[in-house]
C-alpha cells in the first residue's frame, strides 16, 4: 500500500501517503491503520516523524486515535453530517425513514457500480461476509448485526467511489444504534433472518456475475423490504 519515503521531510511524506490512501479509498472509513512500528518498517521512517504525521492527520480530521487502541480512518463527511443528523433521527422517526430513502438511493448505485468495477479482492471480501452469514444461517442463530453492515460497506467499497463509500459509512453510523435495538429486541424471527440472508445472497450473486442492472434491482428490493420492516417494527415498539 505504501512505499519507502525520502530522508528529507519524512513526516510530510508520510502524511501525504496516508492521506492519499484515505482519499483514494485504499484505506476505508473505520479501518484501523498499521501500528507505528509497522509504519516505521513499511515507510522507512523513525518513530518521531511517524507520530508527527499521525498527529497532523488527526488534527485535520482524517483519522481518530483511540488511547491504547490505535488509529482509525474517519469518514470524510462524518462531522458535518453525523452530529446534527444523529440528533434529528433520534427525535423524529419520520426523519429516520427519510434517511432510509437516501440510503436506498446511494446503495442502489453502489451495487450497480460494484458489479462493474469490483476487483477480485472486492469479490473475495464480499464472499467472506457471505460465508460468515451462511454459517449463522445454517445454525439458525441470530448473526451479529455487524455482519450486515460489513456486507453493505463492502459493496460501497467495491463501487470504487470514495465519497459514496464514506457517505454510506456515515449513514450506517447514524442508523446503527436504533437498528441494532430493533433487530435484537423487536424484529427478530427466523423468517425475517432467512429473508435477509436470501436477499444478501442474491445481491452477491448479481455483483459476482457483473450484472449491474440486476444488482441494482436486487438491492433496491432488499432495502424496500428492510424499510417496510423498519416501519412495522417502529409501530410495534410504539405499542
Amino acid at each position: 500500500m505504501f512505499k519507502p519515503v525520502k530522508v528529507t521531510r519524512i513526516s510530510e511524506e508520510v502524511f501525504d501517503q496516508i492521506k492519499s490512501a484515505i482519499v483514494e479509498g485504499s484505506l476505508r472509513p473505520g479501518e484501523k491503520l498499521p501500528t507505528e512500528r509497522e509504519l516505521m518498517k513499511e515507510l522507512g521512517g523513525s518513530r518521531i516523524p511517524i507520530r508527527e504525521a499521525l498527529k497532523l492527520l488527526e488534527n485535520m480530521g482524517f483519522i481518530r486515535t483511540r488511547q491504547g487502541g490505535g488509529s482509525y480512518v474517519r469518514s470524510l463527511v462524518a462531522d458535518r453530517i453525523y452530529d446534527p443528523l444523529s440528533h434529528v433521527v433520534k427525535e423524529d422517526m419520520d426523519k429516520l425513514l427519510e434517511l432510509m430513502e437516501v440510503r436506498k438511493e446511494i446503495e442502489t448505485w453502489s451495487a450497480y457500480y460494484a458489479a462493474l468495477r469490483a476487483t477480485a479482492e472486492d469479490r473475495d471480501r464480499l464472499k467472506g461476509v457471505i460465508d460468515a452469514m451462511t454459517s449463522w444461517s445454517e445454525k439458525k442463530k441470530t448473526p451479529p448485526s455487524r455482519l450486515d453492515m460489513d456486507f453493505h460497506l463492502a459493496i460501497a467499497h467495491a463501487s470504487h467511489n470514495t465519497i459514496q463509500e464514506h457517505l454510506t459509512h456515515t449513514i450506517y453510523d447514524v442508523f446503527s444504534d436504533y437498528l441494532n435495538f430493533l433487530i435484537e429486541n423487536v424484529c427478530f424471527n427466523q423468517k425475517y433472518q432467512e429473508s435477509i440472508y436470501d436477499q444478501h445472497l442474491g445481491i452477491y450473486d448479481a455483483i459476482v456475475d457483473h450484472d449491474a442492472e440486476e444488482s441494482m434491482e436486487r438491492i433496491n428490493a432488499h432495502l424496500t423490504f428492510v424499510d417496510q420492516e423498519l416501519r412495522r417494527c417502529s409501530e410495534a415498539e410504539g405499542g
